[in-house]
């Protein structure tokens, strides 16, 4: 189920453009939301809960309808904001409590769930202390647990990894995904950390001066056009390449002992093809596999076009 549809939106500071003629899908799952500072990310996910009013276009958010249902929206959804926003004075409990009951519980329900997301976010200990007292990590995490608490259909978060270092960041991915895949929360990453995206996410939308530049499963951005092969062989063959291009296989490139072919017919084909090349040549295959590029490469590719 899709958890938010958007046509056309245009959002203006001033003069200045952030978002032009957006158009996207948002499905439900884990879906990253990728792009260089300045994209336009943050100013996507203001305009979804309301915060920012967008000069056209439209779009509704678990059925409700942006710009008129914000409030309703705002219940149904866990934000975690970029930058801190905890209140000076109060404890873990309090601070996450409070953020409950704006979110619709009764104080008794606040306060129970409360406990349990500091929990869940591995804050248990410190719950008592206030939060002026965290250090950056566990402050990631209070932002987390006050985005949780309410039990919300959908969770935005906006750059989770934030000034966290290796230890606290991974730790924080590993969240991430533990929400969005065993506890089946839908979730919305906005990261400009390719890592990050590809660590949690299923699916990625890729935006870059406010328009979108590609969108689907990061599975599919990162398949190479033309569906080539890699063939790992024990060693490195000259033969191979010969018997290779003997069986109508076009080699397009070789690093040690890792060949990428293509061929011109199926997938399949390809991989038998190959398989008698290595036979002919005398040689072991050790793997076959289809040929992918990273990320990194498929995103930059989207923002280049």
């Amino acid at each position: 189920m899709d958890v938010a549809e958007i046509q056309g939106l245009t959002v203006r500071y001033g003069r200045f453009t952030a978002l032009e003629s957006f158009t996207a899908v948002v499905p439900g799952g884990c879906v990253g939301l990728l792009g260089p500072n300045g994209a336009g990310k943050s100013t996507f996910i203001r305009t979804l809960l309301g915060f920012v009013q967008p000069a056209a276009g439209r779009g509704t958010v678990l059925g409700h309808e942006v710009g008129r249902d914000d409030l309703a929206i705002r219940r149904a959804v866990g934000y975690m904001p970029e930058q801190d926003c905890h209140i000076p004075g109060l404890s873990a409990v309090q601070y996450v409590a409070l953020a409950g009951e704006l979110g619709g519980l009764s104080k008794a329900q606040a306060v129970r769930r409360a406990h349990e997301v500091l929990e869940y976010c591995g804050l248990g200990e410190a719950r008592y202390r206030m939060v002026e007292t965290y250090s950056t990590g566990m402050k990631q995490r209070i932002k987390l647990a006050q985005a949780l608490v309410h039990g919300p259909r959908l969770l935005l978060l906006d750059e989770p990894t934030n000034g966290l270092d290796p230890i606290g960041r991974e730790e924080m991915l590993q969240l991430v995904r533990s929400i969005s895949h065993e506890k089946n929360v839908n979730v919305l990453v906005s990261s400009h950390l390719l890592p990050d995206i590809e660590r949690t996410c299923d699916e990625a939308i890729v935006l870059f001066q406010g328009r979108l530049r590609a969108q689907g499963r990061i599975d599919d951005l990162k398949r190479v056009e033309g569906a080539p092969y890699e063939i790992e062989l024990r060693e490195a063959s000259g033969a191979f390449v010969r018997c290779a291009a003997e069986e109508g296989l076009q080699v397009l490139g070789a690093e040690h002992a890792v060949y990428r072919l293509r061929g011109d017919g199926a997938p399949e084909d390809t991989v038998a093809r190959a398989f008698r090349a290595a036979r002919s040549a005398g040689v072991q295959v050790r793997r076959a596999v289809p040929a992918v590029r990273s990320l990194e490469d498929a995103f930059l590719e989207a923002i280049s076009g």
